[in-house]
């Protein structure tokens, strides 16, 4: 990402309010990413990474993993970090060619179809409560194993349940707890992560001879 002088200003302004934290200074980047985004401190409460969550995030964009995104918002959101760096291949659930089902979601059936598609991918989900729900289904029934999950969808019916099975699946993944999350979370996620793996990657990946 481009920063502005008045991104700057900005991210200073966030470092003062946000004061004292425990965060590694990885892990601050990827919450101040979204405070910026969503003008939201609460956020620095809720944002929880699982153990070697950006370490394995990273190796995996660097190794040109496959992002599987539930909807066109997230999709487009990462897409200028993604094309100027690694260049992974993107694909969206809502966008898969799935056969018309009932009861669930097209962007559930769609995210369970790239997931049998590319069962180690990285999954970004940033709108769909039941897009997690199966994906985490797939991942309880050692289906797949995701190099990395980002479960970031609001929710209102369970979503703490749904989070905390998250939690509990020991895949890395980076969620936010609670109801909150969004499309525009997700992506500053994603992005934040982008720019990390490329400050640790980038040199190698441009000369990989």
């Amino acid at each position: 990402m481009e920063w502005h002088v008045t991104d700057a200003q900005s991210l200073r302004i966030i470092d003062r309010e946000i004061g004292d934290h425990t965060f590694s200074p990885s892990e601050y980047e990827i919450v101040r990413r979204v405070i910026y985004a969503t003008a939201d401190f609460e956020y620095k409460s809720l944002v929880q990474f699982s153990e070697q969550a950006l370490q394995a995030g990273a190796a995996a964009l660097a190794a040109r993993t496959t992002l599987i995104v539930d909807a066109p918002m997230v999709q487009v959101g990462i897409a200028p970090s993604i094309q100027g760096t690694f260049a992974n291949p993107v694909y969206c659930g809502m966008d898969a060619l799935t056969r018309p089902q009932k009861g669930r979601t097209r962007s559930a059936w769609g995210v369970e179809t790239l997931a049998r598609r590319y069962p180690e991918g990285i999954f970004v989900i940033g709108e769909s409560q039941t897009a997690l729900t199966t994906l985490l289904e797939l991942i309880e029934a050692e289906e797949i194993r995701p190099a990395l999950v980002v479960g970031v969808p609001v929710g209102f019916l369970d979503a703490d349940l749904i989070k905390s099975r998250l939690q509990d699946c020991l895949i890395p993944h980076i969620r936010i707890d609670g109801r909150k999350g969004s499309a525009v979370v997700a992506a500053a996620i994603v992005n934040g992560l982008v720019d990390l793996a490329w400050k640790a990657y980038g040199q190698e990946a441009q000369n990989p001879g």
